[in-house]
């Protein structure tokens, strides 16, 4: 018998060979798909994969470590078969799950999640739906799969092959260890961020991504988001009634408006800049002095004074921009790589017609799924954190903005024309630290707040200084809007329209029209329709988004916020309160049209959302 100090380890190694295993059953089943993948993507699937297994093998781990420390505490307790027996019947009911997996992909194309919930009340059509399925060949694999590793359990990882011969308190302090370092794995490493699906997405290749999910962890996650992901809680009409109002508010927009561009097939830089509240923007209303740059760049193209953000998180603010879809009130499409796949993207439109295409953030892109989502938006080049000298970050998410902007002006120096790049800052996102000097006087938030949107307009300004210079400025549209607003300096209320109105410019080199301002209301979700048309790129699929440079009927602005929404017209303002189901503001002119409309919209876009 050998000693116990290291059998928690040993145990959780059990797993993580399992998992290991498992993957490379995956990949040979789908040998068709596999045989696609180059000796590179092979290594890079387990590698990134890898991640997942740890996580996955430290909560399968968790109740044996539990046991084994309070075995060390109470010697009287026979946890061996306890620890046997558990461990079989996991064993079995994943490699069940795994063979279950292995089948469901062929016809879904996605690994097993939450998704076979939809059909328990209808346990015919999901009888039907397994007909076709080599039910032996997936019986003897589950078998074979749970019978193997049953026997290298046995052999050398069984409790009863070991001994305890330490202290009683020695040997439950290394037990206690052991269980609690199972946190770090759990969560995926010291990072700041949790792990999560987008740390297995590399390629534009869908299968290649999938391969390198972990199943169990995948389905877990999934589970614990079900609720929120499969069920609409907002029923306030007939769904054709919703669908009906939502579509003739999109059938109240022309379908032409006048080109701005003096140039075709300009090159597009799409820049999202974190947090920038219009309060601050002077040509806007906000205060003086602290947007300078941004204020320039808006006289020297068109500004839209009355935007909106569609939602008040960051990767909601990128997706209502970057494929022009509605945000979700207490969840986020981007945390589903399933429902992202879904989506339209202007980095794939762009793509299609020719472009290149880049993105560039100085943060970490397994930041709430972000990865996963830019990867099904096909997009040539990802730029992130791990990118950047780690003597350029700040303490919290990564490099500074100007330190972000540098790289991007390098790379575009050798870009093939046309190209699509997006750059997305991140240096007035909390906690606000900046690597200059303080242009305003004080340490409240807000005044840190206000110093750091300063510094980005100051990078920005840097930035656009030397791209003047470039051979591919005269043709270069630049789009500049925010990811989504911010309750400071007021301290606005979550649903107050002054926290989510943004900027969005569109400027540069190829702007015909110098010095105009659109007044027209929309939202985050109307700028990719906005940018195609002018572009003469296809936008059909864009069927929540609207050419806010068309002539409309029915101008309007919708977001959400924690579980309610505010629907905005010409001077009036409708807040509502799902939960509550009656308005928190109700401006005067609110017509009873307005209320349904408002809430036809908030029904029918998580109609869609849950339906993806």
């Amino acid at each position: 018998m050998k000693r116990s100090l290291l059998y928690q380890p040993l145990y959780f190694l059990f797993w993580v060979l399992y998992f290991v295993a498992a993957r490379a059953i995956f990949l040979l089943y789908h040998d068709n798909r596999t045989q696609e993948l180059s000796q590179s993507d092979l290594w890079t699937i387990f590698a990134k994969g890898l991640r997942l297994d740890l996580s996955f093998s430290s909560y399968v781990s968790a109740i044996p470590f539990l046991t084994i420390l309070a075995a060390a505490l109470f010697p009287g307790l026979r946890v061996r078969k306890f620890i046997r027996y558990y461990t079989y019947t996991i064993l079995v009911l994943l490699s069940v799950l795994m063979a279950v997996d292995l089948e469901l992909y062929t016809y879904w194309g996605f690994r097993l999640d939450s998704t076979p919930m939809l059909y328990l009340n209808t346990p015919g059509e999901m009888a039907a739906s397994a007909a076709a399925a080599p039910i032996l060949l997936l019986s003897i694999i589950a078998l074979a799969t749970s019978l193997v590793f049953a026997l290298l359990f046995r052999f050398t990882f069984d409790y009863r092959n070991y001994h305890l011969n330490f202290s009683k308190l020695r040997y439950a302090g290394i037990a206690l260890l052991f269980t609690a370092l199972l946190i770090l794995p759990m969560r995926g490493g010291w990072q700041q961020i949790p792990i999560n699906q987008s740390v297995v997405y590399f390629s534009e290749n869908p299968y290649a991504n999938h391969a390198g999910l972990n199943m169990p962890w995948n389905l877990m996650d999934t589970m614990l988001k079900y609720n929120e992901e499969t069920r609409n809680p907002y029923q306030y009409m007939d769904h054709e009634a919703a669908a009906a109002k939502v579509a003739a508010l999109y059938a109240a927009t022309a379908d032409f408006s006048e080109k701005i561009l003096r140039v075709e097939r300009p090159n597009v830089l799409f820049i999202i800049l974190e947090s920038y509240t219009a309060k601050y923007v002077e040509h806007l209303g906000g205060m003086q002095g602290v947007t300078p740059n941004l204020d320039k760049l808006a006289k020297e193209g068109i500004s839209f004074t009355k935007l909106y953000s569609s939602g008040d998180r960051s990767e909601k603010g990128m997706v209502a921009l970057l494929s022009g879809y509605p945000v979700q009130t207490t969840t986020s499409i981007i945390k589903n790589p399933k429902k992202t796949e879904k989506l339209p993207y202007l980095s794939q439109v762009f793509k299609q017609a020719g472009y290149g295409t880049s993105f560039y953030y100085g943060g970490e892109l397994e930041f709430a799924n972000i990865r996963s989502y830019l990867q099904n938006g096909k997009y040539d080049r990802l730029i992130d954190k791990h990118d950047f000298p780690a003597k350029s970050y700040n303490s919290k998410w990564g490099a500074h903005d100007h330190v972000l902007f540098e790289r991007v002006l390098k790379d575009l120096a050798s870009e093939k024309e046309p190209f699509f790049s997006t750059v997305y800052t991140l240096s007035s996102h909390e906690p606000f630290e900046i690597p200059i000097p303080a242009k305003f006087k004080g340490d409240k938030v807000s005044d840190k707040f206000k110093n750091s949107i300063y510094y980005t307009d100051w990078a920005l300004g840097q930035f656009i200084e030397l791209a003047r210079q470039q051979t591919w400025w005269d043709s270069t549209l630049i789009v500049l809007v925010a990811d989504h607003g911010h309750p400071l300096p007021y301290d606005d209320p979550n649903y107050r329209s002054t926290k989510f109105r943004i900027p969005f410019i569109l400027t540069g080199g190829a702007v015909a029209t110098k010095g105009q301002t659109i007044s027209t209301i929309g939202s985050q979700t109307d700028v990719a329709t906005t940018l195609l048309y002018q572009l003469g790129l296809p936008y059909q699929d864009f069927k929540w988004s609207r050419n806010l440079l068309a002539p409309t009927s029915y101008p309007f602005a919708f977001y959400v916020f924690r579980d309610g929404f505010t629907f905005i017209t010409p001077g009036n303002v409708l807040s509502f309160d799902n939960v509550s189901e009656k308005p928190i503001i109700k401006g005067k002119g609110v017509t009873p049209e307005q209320v349904e409309l408002g809430k036809a919209y908030m029904q029918y876009s998580f109609e869609d959302f849950v339906r993806k």
